[in-house]
């Protein structure tokens, strides 16, 4: 009994002391991360950092793309700088920087490396590297730089930058470090999980001085970096430059839309700025002035800017009208007891001459045509009724929501209904005589530029559009979200299209527009003057082109310009010309585009006077 109770504890024991070896063998020979672990003093594992993916135009046209540059990082304990000067004079720094960037460092941690200088072109690194061996506790590493091929859509592309501690915080997923860079806004921001790729990883050995000895382990445990997907834009580079020569010295909007497929092909926010000068290592200096500018240049207003829409709303009131039935195609309108003035123009007895001139009294009869198109007596709910009835119609051209574009911070506007006048008036307390400036595009209705384009796209397909978007294709496969396939209908009938593009047609070739016109093509235009509480009016145009198969719709904003013929209509049928035909005829118009400036007219808001601004020291703009 003794006997087999000591075999039992000798087996035991066995047992224990070959699991154990076994344990010993799989940690010392088997896994590798012990191995890298004990050997911490002579292996390193780098972080490699991918390429973010290119953006290319419509033609295939590069855009955005990578420069590599190299990262100096800093282990504050590890440190070592015995002759501080010398080592500012080496990396072209002052004092007072080495101070900042050291204690900027060690707050973050003393033991961990982090961001010292960024942005190192190759000649640089080539001319320090070897004196940097004598100052232990830095490192380098491979990084890229966002590099442009044109100095244009700075507003659009957007930009990259260090991420936030905020934003450290916030991430779903802990794949962002300290010093990392995201995309901080427009096609950067939105795109930024498809462009910024798939870290790798390395494991290299050093010896006790940092210097680089080889891959260990032949490279066997490391994974390669995986760049970041290629963006295939709407965008045509061409005209997008033309476009912004054309709005230089003005501030306003830009934006083409192709109506069969709702590509964008040019968006400019004017004033802009270089692209390049937030993709360098002094983005914080750089930022700082373009946000103290008075002109506001980092603010997207083709997507972000409010404006009354003015007489281009009018387009709208018609179609409406025409698919209501309250007017047809032959119905006219005398000016007795109107209280808009009219603009002193032949008589208007059709839509299509509605349009034409741009007959304010005209389209006031319509509005309330629309409004009261009911059998309640009530003044006050019929005004009720008809209004919201009317607002829903308008909706389903893109007024007062977000039409989804693939930039951020995109603002609805305002499309007014019942209840905004109940909360103005109270309920059952206001009437037509309220509200009849929306009529005409004024009072409390605001669109973006965007919005505008859309509607020219609208009437272009006779009915429909597609959300607007920058990026057609994603990766070799160029792959395209569904929700930009999607056909979104007005719910107005083709037909009811003819007058209005005639008397757009008309506009163009001899009535608001009419010094803008282009030999040789059929543009379908719209004139409109926003209102201004201070300083001149806003001038608008939209318009597209040619009429039997349209390939650009197109909306200029150019504040403080005055009337929509003077300046935003001969800008945007020059941008129409270029995009068809890549020429342009008449030069003396273009010349006179080119040489227009409206800054000195723009009043500035939102401080407690208007003020004057020295454009002379905007240098950051164009």
């Amino acid at each position: 009994m003794l006997e087999n109770r000591r075999f039992v504890i000798i087996g035991f024991f066995v047992i224990i002391g070959l699991i154990y070896l076994s344990r010993l063998f799989y940690l010392q020979v088997l896994d590798e991360s012990y191995s890298i672990v004990s050997s911490s003093n002579s292996i390193k594992r780098v972080i490699e950092i991918p390429f973010r993916g290119q953006i290319y135009d419509r033609t295939g046209k590069l855009i955005v793309y990578n420069t590599p540059v190299y990262d100096l990082l800093v282990t504050p304990y590890k440190a070592r700088v015995d002759d501080t000067l010398r080592f500012c004079k080496v990396l072209g720094i002052e004092r007072r920087d080495f101070d900042s960037l050291m204690a900027a460092a060690s707050a973050y941690s003393r033991v961990k490396p982090s961001l010292f200088l960024r942005q190192l072109s190759k000649e640089d690194f080539a001319s320090i590297q070897d004196v940097m061996v004598d100052y232990g506790g830095f490192q380098f590493a491979k990084s890229s730089l966002r590099t442009y091929t044109a100095p244009t859509l700075a507003n659009t592309l957007g930009y990259v930058s260090e991420i936030t501690k905020g934003q450290l915080e916030k991430q779903e997923e802990p794949y962002y470090r300290q010093s990392d860079y995201i995309g901080q806004s427009g096609i950067e921001k939105i795109y930024e999980n498809e462009l910024r790729g798939k870290r790798g990883t390395k494991f290299v050995m050093q010896n006790v001085s940092g210097v680089y000895k080889g891959p260990w382990k032949g490279g066997e445990l490391d994974t390669m970096a995986v760049a970041g997907a290629n963006l295939y834009s709407g965008i045509d580079l061409e005209v997008q430059q033309y476009a912004d020569s054309l709005m230089v010295n003005k501030v306003g909007s830009v934006v083409a839309i192709d109506p069969k497929t709702g590509e964008i092909i040019s968006m400019v926010s004017a004033p802009t700025y270089d692209p390049k000068i937030l993709a360098n290592r002094y983005f914080s200096k750089n930022y700082s002035a373009l946000i103290q500018n008075p002109f506001k240049p980092l603010f997207n207003r083709p997507v972000m800017a409010s404006y009354r829409p003015g007489s281009t709303f009018k387009l709208i009131q018609a179609l409406i009208g025409l698919q209501e039935g309250v007017i047809t195609p032959g119905s006219g309108f005398n000016h007795a007891n109107c209280p808009m003035h009219c603009h002193n123009h032949p008589a208007t007895s059709t839509v299509a001459l509605g349009v034409t001139h741009s007959c304010n009294p005209y389209f006031y009869n319509v509005f309330r045509r629309i409004v009261y198109s009911n059998n309640i007596t009530n003044t006050f709910k019929a005004s009720a009724v008809g209004l919201q009835e009317w607002h829903d119609r308008v909706s389903k051209f893109g007024i007062g929501q977000q039409l989804g574009i693939d930039l951020p911070s995109e603002r609805k506007g305002n499309l007014p209904d019942k209840n905004y006048y109940d909360k103005i008036y109270g309920e059952n307390r206001w009437k037509f005589s309220n509200i009849y400036s929306i009529s005409i595009g004024e009072g409390e209705i605001l669109i973006t530029p965007l919005k505008m384009a859309n509607v020219a796209a609208i009437i272009a397909n006779r009915g429909y559009y597609y959300t607007p978007h920058v990026i057609t294709g994603v990766g070799d496969n160029k792959k395209l979200d569904e929700k930009y396939k999607v056909r979104h209908e007005t719910g107005v009938s083709p037909h009811n299209f003819d007058p209005v593009i005639e008397g757009m047609l008309g506009a163009v070739e001899g009535g608001t527009a009419r010094r803008s016109r282009v030999e040789g093509i059929q543009i379908a235009g719209k004139t409109g003057t926003s209102q201004n509480k201070k300083g001149d009016d806003s001038s608008i145009f939209i318009a597209f082109a040619p009429i039997d198969d349209p390939k650009i719709a197109i909306a200029v904003f150019v504040e403080n310009a005055g009337a929509g013929g003077s300046a935003a209509a001969p800008i945007a049928n020059l941008i129409i010309e270029k995009y068809l035909t890549r020429k342009i005829t008449n030069k003396a118009l273009e010349k006179k585009m080119f040489e227009a400036n409206f800054l000195g007219k723009v009043v500035i808001t939102g401080q407690a006077k208007p003020i004057t601004v020295d454009t002379t020291k905007s240098r950051l703009l164009r």
